[in-house]
């Protein structure tokens, strides 16, 4: 229960994807712009990296990887068929984030509107691709470790992107000098909150 926590906690606070990595930067820019479209989105983020990075996990050690298929056959002890693992968890993904669009278009078609391009684009947000790839890198042990790891990350990315949409909608009130209003202020706010979350990183359970 330790190593679950110590693995939910990593990955919202000192691995988050935002912060940490910079991955998944197109739609955090974007999207954040309003507190509304960025709770969509950040939803969004979650439900699809809570999905695909267990089911990536089960493809990776039940199919793809190296004696993976031997549960079908000993002879498949010898099969490695590592080299589609880029092309099936883009699979996964794309599957998963075209249920999650006709989901938000039949229950928020307003939120549908606002979104926009930026919702069906996750499938190809390097967050999401990311957190199946880190899943790999990592070899976590079972599946549980792995949804874990996959909330986690989705709530992470979730609190980055509702913070600086916070943050946004407060400065259109402040004096920020000309040059610097727009993108100019929001990297340099993301920038100043990735050294804050580095604060965490002595965390120890």
């Amino acid at each position: 229960m330790q190593e679950l926590a110590n693995i939910f906690i990593k990955s919202i606070f000192i691995d988050n994807m935002i912060f940490a990595y910079f991955l998944g930067m197109c739609s955090y820019l974007a999207v954040s712009k309003t507190v509304k479209t960025s709770v969509g989105m950040g939803f969004a983020v979650i439900f699809v990296l809570g999905f695909t990075i267990p089911i990536n996990y089960l493809l990776e050690n039940f199919i793809l990887k190296q004696g993976a298929l031997v549960w079908l056959s000993e002879s498949f002890v010898d099969v490695d068929l590592g080299f589609l693992s880029f092309i099936m968890f883009i699979a996964i993904i794309a599957s998963m984030v075209q249920l999650v669009e006709m989901i938000v278009e039949k229950f928020s078609p307003a939120l549908y509107g606002s979104l926009g391009i930026f919702l069906p684009l996750i499938a190809v947000n390097c967050a999401i691709l990311g957190g199946s790839l880190f899943m790999q890198e990592r070899a976590y042990t079972s599946i549980v470790e792995a949804t874990v790891f996959g909330l986690g990350s989705g709530i992470g990315w979730f609190l980055a992107i509702v913070a600086i949409a916070a943050i946004r909608e407060k400065i259109r009130y402040s004096h920020v000098p000309a040059p610097l209003r727009g993108l100019g202020i929001t990297f340099i706010i993301t920038g100043l909150m990735g050294i804050a979350f580095m604060s965490f990183m002595g965390i120890k359970l």
